[in-house]
């Protein structure tokens, strides 16, 4: 493995990575971040072969792991879990999950509290759904309850039910209140917070037509 670096050439499709020659022959790819230390000529040992490609390997690792969170928040799960479909190593793995909770990268406990609002503000769901949500994605119970902390679901299930209502409005007031009822359930809502929500907006609308 040890021999003289002949080469170095910059990948065409990465041009952020560099090709490293040893003897004549393609040895490894590498990014340029540590290939910029190398030079033609320059001997390369066994165990400095290694080092450099066990840092290519860590560096190829954080840079999925920071393209995966800057696309969309991630729990620590599904970090790793996108790291081993890559057959990123179980050290590796763990090596960058530590250094990018270190950088406040990564954290289950503001991921969580992040879910939670775009929920809500997206298409309201209830408390139940977004903790079975939360627990597959491998957020701790304790960590789930803390971002839920706060969350109504009466005013969940009621601002879901107004977005929902006017696209029903349609249908005879019966199927209207089952078609309205059906959603709310799929949406993750108990009973009493489906009724309370059907009770306001039907509050709403009698307002609306006294007016």
């Amino acid at each position: 493995m040890a021999g003289t670096i002949t080469a170095l050439k910059a990948q065409r499709s990465a041009k952020d990575r560099v090709n490293v020659h040893i003897d004549g022959e393609f040895a490894f790819g590498l990014a340029l971040i540590h290939a910029v230390w190398l030079k033609t000529g320059q001997l390369l040992s066994d165990e400095e072969i290694v080092a450099l490609r066990a840092a290519d390997t860590l560096e190829q690792a954080q840079q999925r792991a920071v393209n995966l969170i800057a696309f969309r928040p991630r729990s620590v799960r599904e970090v790793r879990q996108r790291l081993q479909r890559a057959d990123v190593d179980a050290a590796t793995i763990e090596r960058v999950v530590e250094q990018l909770r270190s950088a406040g990268l990564l954290d289950d406990e503001a991921f969580s509290k992040a879910w939670v609002e775009s929920r809500l503000r997206a298409a309201p769901r209830g408390r139940r759904m977004i903790a079975w949500e939360l627990r597959r994605k491998g957020v701790a119970d304790s960590e789930i309850e803390a971002a839920l902390e706060g969350v109504n679901d009466e005013d969940a299930a009621t601002e879901a039910a107004r977005r929902r209502w006017p696209k029903l409005a349609s249908l005879p007031p019966r199927d209207r209140k089952r078609k309205l009822f059906e959603f709310l359930a799929r949406s993750g809502f108990e009973y009493s917070a489906m009724e309370e929500a059907l009770r306001r907006i039907e509050t709403d609308d009698l307002a609306d037509t006294q007016e």
